[in-house]
């Protein structure tokens, strides 16, 4: 590699894909820590070090112009390498060996965080996890979890948390059950089949009746308050069921149910104890996570 082609601040890229990931220097700075004059200038001079501008104003906040769009890519390249880079040198520190306890719903437990425990064990093998598989929100002030994977932001002021993603969830049936129900056009098509409650029908009915659905108490031949098994039911063609589309596309027994319907969107928030800055177990927890659930 030729260094000397290189003309830039590295650490100045990190500014540039922030502020592209976050839409405004505003919210660039507090991800960051810093304050908004100074990432703004450290953007600036990404722009004068590469000679094209990155960044139009569009409102109150920043749209990537086209030179922006083709360098994007390359920023997130390079801050993927950094975070697998800091990963790796957490590894490498004692300290590192002991319990970490995860709180997270059913089904991401069952079906999204396996294969990433694989890997973080393959990163990491001296690291032990628990998972408190729980609906419900672990207290982590009272240290009934180190890390828990939420919906909802935290209030707390001593609990840090980071905005992995926005997720959407879809209303997802079998296929065979589908098929039975003769032509899907509209939402009120959708009537006809019986559905797969999580706690009281009532929630799932107000949702879907907003669209047009028209669902009465006989749509609901089924109810639970788990999710995994809520899933299992609908794979079986029980009855529909709304999850995750990440894990709903991926299951080849089932559809989704009318691709009109207004999918649920909600986020995904990494939360933890503010003292996870003094642990580097569970910092590179943590940050193993941000990375593979975004």
């Amino acid at each position: 590699m030729d260094w000397r082609n290189i003309g830039f601040d590295w650490t100045r890229v990190r500014a540039f894909l922030v502020t592209a990931e976050e839409g405004s220097l505003s919210a660039a700075a507090r991800a960051l820590g810093l304050a908004q004059p100074t990432l703004g200038r450290q953007v600036d001079a990404l722009e004068e070090e590469l000679g094209v501008v990155l960044f139009e104003r569009v409102g109150r906040g920043l749209r990537l112009t086209p030179a922006g769009h083709a360098l994007i890519a390359h920023a997130r390249e390079m801050g993927a390498a950094a975070s697998r880079l800091s990963m790796a040198a957490y590894g490498q520190n004692a300290g590192m060996e002991g319990r970490v306890t995860i709180s997270v719903s059913e089904v991401y437990a069952g079906l999204v965080l396996p294969p990433i425990l694989a890997r973080l064990h393959a990163a990491e093998p001296r690291i032990e996890i628990e998972l408190v598989a729980t609906m419900g929100v672990s207290d982590l002030l009272s240290r009934e979890a180190d890390i828990a994977i939420r919906n909802v932001r935290p209030t707390e002021p001593d609990l840090v948390a980071r905005k992995i993603r926005d997720a959407t969830a879809r209303l997802y049936g079998a296929r065979a059950l589908l098929e039975s129900l003769g032509p899907v056009a509209t939402p009120h098509d959708l009537a006809r089949a019986p559905y797969v409650a999580i706690g009281e029908p009532e929630l799932l009915a107000s949702l879907l009746n907003r669209q047009g659905v028209g669902l009465g108490p006989a749509n609901f031949p089924y109810r639970t308050d788990n999710m995994l098994v809520m899933w299992e039911m609908v794979k079986q063609g029980l009855g529909l069921g709304v999850i995750d589309c990440g894990i709903g596309d991926a299951e080849p027994r089932v559809a989704r149910a009318l691709e009109a319907l207004e999918p649920v969107a909600y986020p995904v928030w990494l939360v933890a104890h503010r003292d996870i800055h003094n642990s580097r177990r569970l910092r590179f927890v943590y940050d193993f996570f941000a990375e593979a659930l975004r």
